[in-house]
């Protein structure tokens, strides 16, 4: 917490003192009253004197109004250093979520940073202002009203001396039960929003395979789970107020009864009585409240590490100090667009690399297919290119320089990269497509649409560039959204375009229109004298990658073949298995013999891969 505040409390330093100095002074009038008021029981009440009783009211009158504006003043400096922490608080936890890199993403994953962002921040918030409001104010109370009443009579302050100490013990018993569960709810709201999440993206998948009775299950387990720590915690947290105030009025039994036989004999007056009380009912109720003030404190605590925890995570991709702004790209005609040397690569905790040993070349305006079964890593493969992951080890190149050479803005403007889960954001078709150029023009955004095959369709809306576009697009078929973020990656004019299986929604003939324009659009750059477009295509169809300049043959982390599509099918078991797992042998130009050798060789193969598995 202190992290926080050292880091976030400067923009506030004058509400930081100007709210507890005004509690301060609330305070010192608070302390006055029991003295005003024993003052007014032995000078005006005792002797019936009504005038001077009402003299003391108006006192205690004008005391009151004082010390509510000075609460006001703090209460206003409160709520304005809380809630500007916490907003600061929220924008560099955003930004630094946004600056990590994915292995960071998907170690804290997405529900826990969005219960950071929000529950965490929120608690943080609720401390700060209860921190400027009452954290001077009773534990201040409490020593004044102890020091006032020791001061009227050293005997009777024997009572605080044990009452004290007694409700510290019930205190300190409380809460270290209490911590370790105020850390496992925030981790169990983790859970929970997990669970939401899963449930609410994916409800027509639930819906499609009756499992609504099984997610309300989860959901309900996780909840109570939840609320049988939150409970936990209460009933231990419960056990404060009634311990806490049973000492408090056995101390002023003990005072008034003491205080009675003083009284008698002489030893104190009544009204030093009644101050006596009402500076031992101040000092206990301080205790209380800074107990619950500790419980609250506890729950921020908890919050505050975990925001610190995100905070102090530095990405593992990072600039170089020396990095190159991808200047003079121009003059980069005769060097290779990609290349992969031996590359490597391992997801954090793995027993295996996702990609290992991967090595290829590709010219600038050519085309690579990459291939391969589920989980055979080229969707990891690809993300090496534009640096969303790092080499463990090897090199990944663009246009002769090591992507961690680059600068990361410059990298990412010469890569345009579309991942396979097609995602819009809330606005506009213009505001998604405008994402890598904010100041395109129309005509740009119209040629990326005709590249992206969604020209047709954006044209025959109402409202064409204008239209509304729903959270993740929910307002547009999968395969719009597909073409649309084709065409907000080619918008700014890409060298290096990624299609990681973003056709998959695309019927073959969509989809052969989109690969003919994306290679009229590279020819077309090199007629006019720029570097051409190099495409990289991640597909599990065959004819998605047959007519590639190079294609490479992915399994289990492997390239296991890389060629072209004739020299693949004669070399690349694996590859061949592909190809008729699709298309006939005769589509193959394998012929009846060439298909029985083939068929053949994809047995020994399946043997092989089942053996090996």
């Amino acid at each position: 917490m202190l992290k926080l505040l050292r880091r976030f409390a400067g923009a506030y330093r004058k509400d930081w003192i100007i709210g507890p100095a005004s509690k301060l002074l609330e305070v010192l009038f608070d302390l006055l009253t029991p003295l005003v008021i024993a003052r007014m029981i032995d000078e005006s009440v005792v002797t019936h004197d009504a005038e001077g009783a009402l003299r003391y009211g108006a006192l205690l009158l004008g005391m009151a109004v004082v010390g509510l504006g000075f609460t006001l003043i703090c209460q206003k400096m409160a709520a304005l250093a809380s809630q500007g922490m916490g907003t600061d608080i929220r924008h560099a936890l955003f930004k630094h979520i946004n600056a990590l890199s994915h292995a960071e993403l998907d170690r804290f994953g997405t529900p826990s940073l969005i219960t950071r962002i929000t529950n965490d921040v929120n608690q943080v918030q609720l401390a700060i202002a209860l921190g400027i409001r009452q954290l001077i104010r009773w534990p201040f109370l409490a020593i004044g009203s102890m020091v006032a009443a020791l001061a009227i009579d050293w005997q009777l302050g024997l009572i605080f001396l044990v009452s004290t100490p007694l409700i510290g013990a019930v205190f300190w018993v409380v809460m270290s039960r209490c911590v370790p569960y105020f850390k496992s709810m925030q981790a169990k709201l983790d859970r929970i929003g997990l669970i939401c999440r899963e449930g609410l993206s994916g409800v027509r998948v639930i819906r499609a395979f009756v499992r609504e009775d099984h997610e309300r299950e989860r959901f309900h387990q996780a909840a109570h789970e939840q609320a049988d720590t939150a409970i936990a915690a209460g009933k231990l947290s419960s056990v404060l107020n009634p311990a806490t105030f049973l000492i408090m009025n056995l101390g002023v039994c003990a005072i008034l009864w003491t205080g009675g036989l003083r009284v008698n004999v002489g030893g104190l007056t009544q009204g030093e009585v009644m101050a006596f009380v009402n500076y031992m009912t101040q000092t206990l109720l301080s205790i209380v409240y800074v107990a619950n003030l500790v419980v609250v404190f506890t729950k921020a605590s908890a919050s505050a590490a975990r925001i610190n925890e995100v905070l102090a995570c530095e990405p593992s991709v990072v600039e170089a100090p020396d990095a190159w702004d991808g200047s003079n790209l121009a003059a980069l005609v005769d060097v290779p667009a990609l290349a992969m040397r031996d590359a490597a690569f391992a997801y954090p905790g793995a027993s295996a690399r996702a990609v290992d040993g991967a090595t290829l070349e590709l010219m600038p305006g050519q085309t690579l297919g990459v291939i391969g079964g589920t989980g055979s890593g080229k969707s990891t493969l690809v993300s090496l290119i534009p640096r969303l992951y790092d080499v463990c080890s090897g090199s990944v190149e663009i246009f002769g320089r090591d992507v961690r050479a680059w600068q990361l803005k410059a990298l990412r403007h010469v890569v345009g990269i579309v991942p396979q889960s097609a995602s819009l954001i809330s606005g506009t078709i213009r505001s998604n497509l405008c994402w890598r150029d904010a100041d395109a023009s129309d005509e740009e955004l119209w040629r990326a649409l005709e590249a992206a095959q969604a020209a047709e369709f954006v044209r025959a809306l109402p409202d064409g560039l204008d239209t509304a576009v729903e959270a993740r697009g929910k307002n547009f078929s999968g395969g719009q959204r597909q073409r649309l973020t084709i065409a907000r990656a080619l918008v700014g004019d890409p060298l290096v375009l990624i299609l990681d299986d973003s056709a998959s929604a695309l019927d073959f003939k969509t989809d052969a229109a989109l690969r003919h324009a994306i290679k009229a659009r590279s020819l077309g750059s090199r007629e006019a004298g720029k570097t051409p477009l190099t495409t990289v295509i991640v597909s599990q169809r065959v004819s998605s990658v047959r007519d590639a300049d190079v294609i490479c043959v992915m399994r289990r982390g492997l390239v296991v073949g890389l060629g072209t599509h004739d020299e693949l099918l004669s070399c690349c078991d694996v590859y061949r298995e592909i190809c008729l797992s699709q298309l006939r042998a005769e589509e193959l130009g394998l012929g009846q013999d060439g298909a029985q050798v083939a068929a053949g060789a994809v047995a020994t193969s399946a043997i092989a891969i089942e053996g090996g598995a």
